[in-house]
């Protein structure tokens, strides 16, 4: 799929494209009057007519509505009125979702060359032009992998922005590479957890070295055993597959300037452990649960691609299962972490914390300028913020303020969170250093003080409980229904963006 951009307004960039099916975007209020410049170049495109169609469809232009029109022997053949909402609550978020609806209303018209015409003044004309750009190919994955028989698609080949300035098209440059990254996220977490095992997150960052130019070591379960990795090591061992400990690392072509670590929870299947996931638990979305380490390995794909100037970016996933087995860890066993730090198991179901513990502390003694970690961690984040927003946790307001920023920039909503140091209380243990879980109110605030625990003091971290934000039932946004890729849009614009990481608060 093309992009390319046409700085004209509708009129004379008709005059330009042939296409067949072209998109446009319509307000609720105003657009609909006859002297409006837009209806105005839309009639003598269309014919007055259009008007009576319009008005016979009954069309409102709500956010998410699109109409479409066909016409015979004429091009555009087709022409597809995209709702806008109110002006006062078009923000980027909208345009982007007036670019999903489109996009999947020109698909179902069998487009093969469709332009869009939708308000970008308002905006950065790199921010309005990828915005688009990543809405469009985000909007129209799908994921066939595993049907007897795939569904035959025709997607557009030239995707035309229209009233983009022709200076946006660097930032259309970064969409492919980008969206690539968040596909490969999309696919690793909706893979079922009989194929998308702990080897096959080895092997997907080995393809991602091979394809890239990226350094990878693979730590096998006696390397973990002579590193101390107790607590990672704990976790895995109820299962009959052996862990896989990934480190992938881009190293730009020049000086490196700044040192990231990127730290995904690598759970290919939770079952729970001892502490059973029971009815109602949603035990078989459990392959979802290492949604943090597809991030960050799309995140490194897209990099790879994208090879950003100045940052080194290592990649880290403890990758295992949560089983049951006799060799399972038990509730009331105490493990030891690579730090030396103790741990009461009082809940197997919190196995995440203890494998990025590990993790964190081998990203740490990288000595990098900051660590960040993506967890589908806990769902006391999502019923504290929902599906739409992940939870965000940092010790350095600098680096909370890039991460949020880099989320705004791809429509993924980080929501700050605080590390209240006195609800650490609750994750005393009489006979260890602390335990795996506190009391279940502020639960995802425990999870996010447990890990710090293991995060050197002093260095820039932040944490990211993405559980109800990787997985959609229904679709949201330009994210079809299922795997949403969600953190990897905010890490590569984070990496890229060349953001001061800033000093701990």
């Amino acid at each position: 799929m093309e992009f390319r951009c046409i700085p004209d307004e509708l009129a004379a960039a008709l005059s330009q494209w042939s296409g067949d099916t072209l998109a446009v975007g319509l307000f609720a209020r105003g657009d609909e009057r006859p002297d409006h410049p837009l209806w105005s170049q839309l009639i003598g495109a269309f014919g007055a007519e259009l008007r009576e169609r319009l008005e016979q469809r009954r069309f409102k232009a709500k956010p998410g509505d699109c109409l479409t029109l066909e016409r015979i022997g004429a091009l555009p053949r087709t022409l597809i009125l995209a709702g806008l909402g109110e002006p006062a609550d078009f923000d980027l978020d909208a345009l982007r979702g007036a670019a999903a609806a489109a996009a999947r209303a020109a698909e179902a018209a069998g487009a093969e060359r469709l332009a869009l015409a939708l308000p970008v003044e308002a905006f950065a004309p790199a921010a309005a032009a990828r915005g688009i750009a990543e809405a469009v190919r985000l909007s129209l994955y799908s994921d066939q992998r595993f049907k007897s028989e795939s569904e035959p698609r025709r997607l557009p080949a030239v995707v035309s922005l229209m009233g983009v300035p022709a200076n946006a098209a660097d930032a259309l440059a970064q969409v492919p590479g980008t969206c690539a990254g968040v596909e490969l996220a999309r696919e690793l977490v909706a893979a079922p957890p009989n194929v998308a095992t702990p080897q096959h997150l080895a092997d997907t960052a080995a393809r991602i070295a091979g394809d890239h130019g990226l350094e990878l070591r693979v730590l096998e379960r006696e390397n973990c055993e002579a590193l101390g990795m107790g607590a990672y090591l704990g976790v895995a061992q109820g299962s009959v597959l052996p862990p896989k400990f990934i480190h992938l690392v881009y190293r730009p072509a020049g000086e490196a300037t700044r040192r990231v670590a990127l730290v995904g929870k690598g759970l290919t299947f939770d079952s729970g452990g001892y502490n059973l996931k029971t009815a109602g638990s949603q035990i078989e979305l459990m392959k979802y649960d290492m949604g943090g380490s597809a991030a960050v390995l799309g995140a490194a794909r897209a990099i790879g691609e994208l090879r950003p100037e100045g940052v080194e970016v290592h990649v880290i996933v403890a990758a295992c299962e949560n089983m049951i087995s006799g060799g399972a860890l038990h509730p009331g066993d105490i493990v030891t972490a690579s730090n030396g730090k103790t741990i009461e198991i009082n809940n197997t179901d919190a196995e995440g914390r203890l494998t990025l513990a590990d993790a964190l502390v081998y990203a740490c003694k990288l000595e990098p300028d900051a660590v960040v970690d993506l967890a589908t961690l806990t769902g006391a984040c999502v019923i504290a913020l929902g599906e739409e927003m992940a939870g965000l946790w940092s010790c350095s307001e600098d680096l909370g303020r890039a991460l949020q920023d880099a989320g705004a920039a791809g429509g993924e909503t980080l929501w700050p969170m605080p590390l209240r140091t006195s609800y650490k209380a609750g994750l005393k243990s009489p006979v260890a250093d602390l335990k795996n879980t506190g009391p279940r109110p502020g639960g995802s605030i425990t999870a996010a003080l447990f890990l710090q625990d293991f995060v050197t003091k002093g260095l820039p971290w932040a944490h990211l409980d993405i559980a109800g934000t990787v997985w959609s039932d229904k679709g949201r946004g330009l994210d079809p229904a299922g795997a949403t890729g969600f953190g990897v849009r905010t890490l590569v614009n984070w990496i890229c963006s060349g953001a001061p990481l800033g000093p701990q608060a």
